[in-house]
C-alpha cells in the first residue's frame, strides 16, 4: 500500500535533527600563505563549491595552480585539475615554471563534464580519493543533458549545477574559474554568483604586476577580505600584510571600492587616475 502523496519515482529524503550534527570546526584546508587564507576565512572548506573570476589573463590559472599544489601538500588526497583550454602538456609546462611537482596532482584535458564527473565518482573508492577538483574554465566545459553550447547561459548554469551536486555528495572541494567581461559578466548576467559558496575576483593593473584577490561573498568567512600579491615569473607572491604600493595606491583604492553590482569598466576606466 502507497502512502498518500508519495512517488515511487523520487528520492527519499531522512531530514537530521539539529542537535544530532556535530560539525568539524577544524576540517578546513590552510593554503600556504596568509593573504590567502584570509580571504578563504582561514582555509577552503571541504564539500565547498567556489568561482574565482577575472578577465583572461589575469593569473586565474596559476592562483589555481598553486592552490591545487597547497591542497596537495595540506590534505590526505589528490586534486583534479581539469583545464578545457590546454593540453595536458601545456599545464605540466606552467607547473614547470611554476615549481608545481606535486605527485598528488593529477591533470586532465576534458570537456566533456559527464567524464570528469563519472571519473571523480569512480575514484571515491579508491585509497586516494580527490580533496577537491578543479575546472578551467566553466566556459569550456558542457554536459550532454543540455543542448545548449558550451559557454551558453545555459550551460553553463547546468554545469555548475551539477559541480554543486557533487561538491555536496562527495564532500570534494569544487574550484572553477569564470572569464569576467569588461561589463562584469561571468557567462552572462552573474549567473553563477548565487549558485556557488564563495565568489573571489582577482583584479590586476596594467602598469605594475600587482594583483588583488577579493572576496564578494563567502558563507564559510567574510565577505570583502582582499589579499594582495605580486606576479612575478615563478608565480604569485604574497605582499606582506596586504601593503599595495604606493605607485597605485590611488587606483587600488579606488578599485577595492568598486562594487560589482554596478558596471565594470576596467581598469582602463582608471588608468587616467592612476
Amino acid at each position: 500500500m502507497s502512502v498518500k502523496g508519495s512517488n515511487p519515482r523520487v528520492k527519499r529524503i531522512q531530514p537530521l535533527k539539529l542537535n544530532d550534527i556535530v560539525p568539524n570546526a577544524h576540517s578546513r584546508i590552510h593554503l600556504q600563505g596568509n593573504e590567502i587564507n584570509r580571504v578563504f576565512g582561514g582555509g577552503v572548506v571541504p564539500g565547498s563549491l567556489v568561482l574565482i573570476g577575472g578577465e583572461p589573463g589575469i593569473g586565474k590559472s596559476t592562483l589555481l595552480l598553486r592552490m591545487a599544489s597547497d591542497i596537495c601538500q595540506n590534505s590526505t588526497g589528490g586534486v583534479l585539475y581539469v583545464s578545457g583550454e590546454e593540453s595536458e602538456d601545456q599545464v605540466k609546462l606552467r607547473c614547470d615554471r611554476l615549481g608545481v611537482k606535486d605527485a598528488n596532482l593529477y591533470l586532465v584535458h576534458e570537456t566533456n563534464l559527464d567524464s570528469v564527473i563519472q571519473l571523480v565518482e569512480q575514484n571515491m573508492a579508491t585509497q586516494n580519493p580527490f580533496t577537491a577538483v578543479v575546472i578551467d574554465s566553466i566556459q569550456t566545459v558542457e554536459t550532454q543533458e543540455c543542448p545548449s553550447p558550451p559557454g551558453s547561459v545555459a550551460q553553463v548554469r547546468f554545469c555548475t549545477s551539477r559541480l554543486q551536486d557533487l561538491a555536496k555528495s562527495l564532500n570534494t572541494t569544487v574550484l572553477i574559474t569564470g572569464h569576467v567581461t569588461k561589463s562584469g559578466d561571468i557567462a552572462g548576467p552573474r549567473t553563477l554568483e548565487h549558485m556557488v559558496d564563495t565568489v573571489l575576483y582577482m583584479e590586476g593593473d596594467p602598469i605594475t604586476h600587482t594583483r588583488i584577490l577579493r572576496s564578494m561573498k563567502n558563507r564559510f568567512g567574510a565577505s570583502n577580505e582582499i589579499g594582495v600579491f605580486d606576479m612575478t615569473d615563478k608565480g604569485l607572491s604574497e605582499v606582506a600584510d596586504g601593503v599595495i604600493p604606493h605607485s597605485i595606491e590611488v587606483g587600488s583604492v579606488l578599485l577595492l571600492s568598486h562594487k560589482y553590482s554596478t558596471e565594470y569598466k576596467g581598469w582602463n576606466h582608471y588608468s587616467s587616475i592612476i
